[in-house]
């Protein structure tokens, strides 16, 4: 089954019963990501009454009520990310506090509305599992095989030269077989190690 995550991040304001929730989605690479993407929004909002959060990263994924009643924010939150089948996706919900208490299903209701808002005007794309490869060749073999990771568009992520030219790459987990095997006809002596 096919994965998504989110293009862009996207905020949208909501007013429930006089309640301001400001709710954000976007795109992270982790957990430790989305820690710093919620204490930035925690600092940009000191006076907000609650900081919801709701993150899917796959064995990362987490959820916080931030002072809300149990089950109220953080759940329902999670639920609207698993329902459009997101990963690598967090959804925040900035509360101000309007006075009118909104009951346990009044809250659920406004945190889902929330996300569900601001999902309508995200962009998804598809999420493609990623692996890096370390390859060490000889000089001759450079020329051939920098030509071949421009043709891919494979990102180079390092390079450096000592006895070999050692390239570091990221390219798409379902491509590394024929990766591998086409290094090694343009370099039979090539070293090649999975990173990721």
């Amino acid at each position: 089954m096919a994965t998504f995550t989110l293009a862009a991040r996207v905020d949208i304001e909501l007013d429930i019963r006089k309640s301001r929730f400001i709710g954000i989605v976007m795109p992270v690479t982790d957990r430790a990501a989305a820690m710093q993407e919620i204490d930035r929004m925690r600092q940009a909002h000191p006076n907000a009454t609650h900081v919801c959060w709701a993150l899917m990263a796959g064995g990362q994924s987490g959820m916080s009520d931030d002072g809300e009643p149990s089950g109220t924010a953080g759940r329902p939150m999670l639920e609207v990310l698993r329902h459009h089948e997101l990963d690598a996706a967090l959804a925040m919900v900035v509360r101000y506090y309007g006075g009118i208490k909104l009951g346990a299903g009044g809250l659920v209701r406004a945190y889902t509305d929330a996300i569900a808002t601001a999902l309508k005007q995200a962009p998804r794309i598809e999420r493609v599992a990623q692996a890096e490869l370390e390859i060490g060749i000889g000089y001759a073999a450079e020329p051939q095989l920098r030509h071949w990771l421009a043709q891919h568009k494979y990102p180079l992520l390092d390079s450096h030269h000592d006895a070999l030219v050692h390239l570091r790459l990221r390219l798409p987990a379902a491509d590394l077989e024929q990766a591998e095997e086409t290094i090694r006809r343009m370099a039979s002596n090539a070293s090649i190690k999975r990173t990721i």
